[in-house]
């Protein structure tokens, strides 16, 4: 293949179809901005109820924004429009500051573990970097290899749910180490079957987070409407396991 001189491509490309490009790259950034507006909340001398509260509406809107920045990208054919900036990056940039670093952040701001047990938010940092660095993380069919670093969602079950102290230190250390164990967890906004029936789940699980974060807190726990949405996480995880356990049983079967 013939390389193209510096700057030949700009010519292949209209005005308008770069501006449409960077329009999208400018939609992911704004989970920077979303992180930013986090960490103010949680860097707060002493942050109280409403302050999470706020910080988990930031982080269903970073979700909400991730989950469809790539679809608008592939529309646009963001590589063509804007082959000289990696959206990719960006995209992995934002993702470990609100999936990771900063539900972290918040799970010690809110104080749901003991003093003593802080270092099991260590692990998890390092593990999910593990996780984000991985080449192989994603596979072609869609799917994620190995616990996919929700932390925000860890973040607003342990802080809404009677799950702190001890038994959230081990809720943390599990997952962290499930990062390294090579079990296929779907990939809602792919193709596939388990993609699809976790994709349309997810529409009513986020009405229910959207109606607790919408109302007031006036404490840690909100009832039932807490509990019917815990429902989705848990039929995660036991797709992504029941999954594993066929494919082994499969292969011994052979």
């Amino acid at each position: 293949m013939t390389k193209l001189p510096p700057g030949r491509w700009l010519r292949r490309v209209s005005a308008n179809r770069r501006a449409l490009g960077w329009c999208v790259h400018a939609y992911t950034a704004t989970g920077l901005l979303l992180s930013a507006a986090v960490a103010g909340l949680l860097v707060q001398p002493d942050p109280g109820p409403e302050a999470f509260r706020s910080c988990f509406l930031l982080f269903l809107v970073a979700v909400l924004v991730d989950a469809t920045d790539g679809t608008l990208a592939r529309l646009v054919r963001i590589g063509e429009a804007v082959p000289e900036f990696d959206g990719r990056r960006l995209d992995d940039l934002v993702d470990f500051l609100t999936y990771t670093c900063l539900p972290l952040l918040l799970i010690d701001r809110a104080g749901l573990l003991p003093p003593d047990a802080r270092w099991v938010l260590l692990v998890a940092l390092v593990a999910s970097g593990y996780g984000f660095c991985q080449t192989d993380i994603k596979t072609p069919d869609g799917a994620f290899v190995g616990f996919p670093s929700y932390w925000n969602i860890v973040a607003y079950y342990l802080y809404r749910l009677p799950a702190g102290g001890w038994a959230a230190a081990g809720i943390i250390l599990a997952l962290a180490a499930l990062t390294f164990v090579p079990t296929r967890y779907p990939y809602p906004t792919r193709p596939g079957r388990a993609n699809r029936w976790m994709l349309v789940l997810s529409v009513p699980w986020t009405g229910l987070i959207l109606a607790d974060l919408l109302r007031p807190w006036a404490g840690r726990t909100n009832g039932p409407l807490v509990w019917a949405s815990a429902t989705y996480p848990a039929a995660y995880l036991g797709v992504a396991w029941a999954g594993a356990v066929g494919r082994r049983t499969g292969r011994r079967g052979r």
